[in-house]
């Protein structure tokens, strides 16, 4: 189990056994990170995560609290974790992103100019290695936005478009959960863009298909840890 999964499982056992209850406000990070055994890091990472799912509500300035536990709030909650592990269509998604943007990316690869380059390292260097995972999600919307709109086809970039809006709470939840994503996705686009600057169409297509395969391999074991 990944250090920020261990780190969630702790707060929730927290919930589910009364010790924290619906409106109790959490402790000081440090000092539930100290009782629970974790790094401060990975209960900051383990209390985003929360907080997407509606479990934990982070008041800027106030505290983190749990939620009212309202009905409504746990079925939002389950729904969200029920179409990332359990929709056989998110998976065909990643799929079809997988299948499109690597042509795309090919294309690209054959088509870019040094001003394209150049905007595509400056997308990369908008970006840190410590940046936080939804200005991640962001970078990596704008990233693969732009590739595909170097490929030419309009018609295709509209159709990717499409398909990324709803993968993009998957892609925060891995990027939440599973550790050094950061680091892997920036390595990962730094050799995308390398191999479209050199125009290795080969080289560049094979790079993006096994980008978006990862997403789709973490999905599947994420599925089957359900």
């Amino acid at each position: 189990m990944a250090v920020t999964d261990e780190a969630i499982e702790k707060i929730k056992a927290m919930i589910v056994s009364g010790q924290l209850a619906p409106g109790d406000r959490l402790p000081p990070e440090k000092e539930l990170a100290e009782r629970l055994g974790l790094s401060r890091n990975s209960m900051r990472e383990a209390v985003k995560a929360l907080e997407v799912i509606r479990v934990l509500d982070v008041r800027r300035g106030d505290g983190t609290y749990v939620t009212s536990l309202e009905p409504r709030l746990l079925l939002e909650a389950t729904s969200f974790v029920m179409d990332m592990h359990d929709d056989e269509s998110l998976l065909e998604i990643f799929q079809v992103r997988r299948i499109l943007e690597s042509q795309a990316t090919g294309a690209a690869a054959q088509r870019a100019t040094r001003d394209d380059i150049a905007a595509l390292e400056e997308e990369l260097r908008s970006v840190e290695a410590d940046t936080d995972i939804e200005t991640l999600v962001e970078h990596d919307l704008r990233f693969h936005g732009a590739i595909v709109e170097l490929g030419g086809n309009h018609y295709l970039a509209s159709l990717v478009d499409s398909l990324t809006t709803h993968t993009v709470r998957a892609r925060v939840w891995r990027g939440l959960t599973e550790e050094h994503a950061v680091e892997r996705t920036l390595h990962e686009h730094r050799a995308i863009v390398d191999a479209i600057a050199s125009h290795d169409v080969e080289l560049a297509t094979s790079l993006a298909t096994a980008h978006v395969a990862g997403v789709e391999q973490w999905l599947r074991r994420a599925r089957n840890e359900v």
